[in-house]
């Protein structure tokens, strides 16, 4: 797939010049023009442009507000209020980071969900999956210490519990706590130490996500079909149709966005956090962001520590194994009818983690939160095993095109092209 053709040509002689000796035009041309994409992709394709956006307007916002906070315990609550208040346009930036950080983790769980709904971790593309993991490991660590800047009873609390965890790791887990910490309690030094990881973490996102678009563009896209490309009918250049389709789908999203920045900054928030730390009162029912708290729950559904510790972030590393653990041969859950029954039920599984998460650990919460972590683990290891090996697929079309204009449709109709572009696929 990343061996195609290209029909860029300079227009100018110090283009071409420069061409000769560093075609990087030639290859952005070939990769973000000319690249081929399958041609009945839908919208639940734009959100790896989406997670790009996030994370452009992450680290723009962020290395902003880097200038102006004051990373000590007696004065990073002070100076995160100071940013809203007395730096010119600090309100809005401080907004977009915080809104920011949910609505990345929100557009990221839609992009894992599409990919586990159409097969997108099977062979050819298991490096591209496993890159999205360390990816989503990365941001879920980033996510974690900028909670912890603003240094409120949440912030607080929170980093003191979940820190606190690695204390169950044998042998290790209480060295590991005290460097987290910085010597033997969650203090000013931890703060210090969180912000340049938080900092600091965000490029190393980057790196992942350039080797993840790599992967991308060697094997190509996944498509709905689960088929693979096989001709060039089957493909549409990357501009301007598939580029028109991401813009339509990021303008939607910034729309929400939006909404969320200028009317309800703070609904995403716990009001606790609103409250300077103070480490002589605990609060009531403590609670990390709503994105980690499906995990959070499959952690307290587990009385014993290291076990709860164990099932948590095996939770997270058994997303590498999936490739593995499925057996079908079939990539789209759409020919895979019972499958689909079982995936819709670990999506609402997964919704179910996230609310008991946020509610106390006690009497019928507890209860639910362990039977769905064990639908959440049978999911992985049972079922997609065992449905793999004895279910009967719908029948495959021939071809990507078949599926799009069916057996006897006119091939020169690019479906879903803009009018007055049919005749795209005889041009190339």
């Amino acid at each position: 797939m990343s061996n195609h053709d290209t029909a860029y040509e300079p227009a100018s002689n110090v283009g071409k010049w420069f061409d000769e000796r560093l075609p990087a035009m030639r290859m952005m041309h070939g990769q973000f023009v000319a690249f081929p994409t399958p041609r009945n992709l839908n919208y639940m394709w734009t959100f790896g442009g989406i997670l790009s956006f996030c994370l452009v307007v992450q680290i723009v916002t962020g290395i902003v507000l880097a200038m102006h906070f004051v990373p000590t315990a007696a004065s990073a609550f002070d100076s995160v209020e100071a940013i809203r208040r007395d730096v010119n346009y600090g309100w809005l930036i401080r907004n977009i980071h915080a809104v920011g950080a949910s609505m990345f983790f929100f557009a990221v769980y839609l992009h894992m969900f599409r990919g586990l709904y159409y097969g997108s971790y099977k062979a050819p593309r298991e490096v591209l999956w496993i890159l999205g993991v360390v990816i989503f490991l990365l941001m879920m660590a980033t996510g974690f210490m900028g909670y912890a800047l603003p240094w409120g009873q949440m912030s607080f609390w929170g980093a003191t519990v979940i820190t606190n965890l690695f204390s169950a790791i044998p042998i290790v887990g209480e060295a590991i706590t005290h460097w987290l910490w910085g010597g033997y309690a969650v203090s000013g030094v931890t703060l210090t130490r969180f912000f340049l990881l938080h900092y600091l973490l965000p490029f190393a996102i980057v790196g992942v996500v350039i080797l993840h678009i790599w992967a991308l563009h060697v094997t190509g896209q996944n498509n709905p079909t689960g088929i693979e490309v096989k001709s060039k009918s089957d493909t549409l250049p990357m501009t301007p149709f598939a580029v028109w389709k991401d813009a339509f789908g990021l303008g939607v999203f910034v729309l929400l966005f939006a909404w969320f920045v200028f009317y309800v900054p703070d609904y995403l928030g716990h009001a606790d956090n609103y409250k300077m730390a103070n480490p002589m009162a605990t609060p009531a029912h403590i609670v990390p962001e709503w994105y980690y708290l499906p995990f959070y729950a499959i952690l307290r559904a587990i009385p014993n520590k290291l076990m709860g510790v164990t099932a948590m972030f095996s939770s997270i590393l058994i997303l590498l194994f999936l490739p593995w653990l499925d057996t079908s041969n079939v990539k789209s859950a759409k020919y895979r009818p019972l499958f689909r029954i079982f995936f819709w039920i670990f999506a609402f599984t997964c919704v179910a983690l996230g609310y008991l998460g946020g509610k106390p650990a006690e009497g019928i919460y507890v209860t639910w939160a362990q039977i769905f972590t064990a639908y959440y683990f049978a999911f992985f290891l049972l079922i997609m095993p065992i449905v793999g090996v004895m279910e009967t697929p719908k029948p495959l079309p021939r071809s990507i095109s078949e599926a799009v204009l069916g057996k006897n449709g006119n091939s020169s109709v690019a479906a879903g092209a803009p009018a007055g572009a049919t005749s795209a696929p005889e041009k190339r």
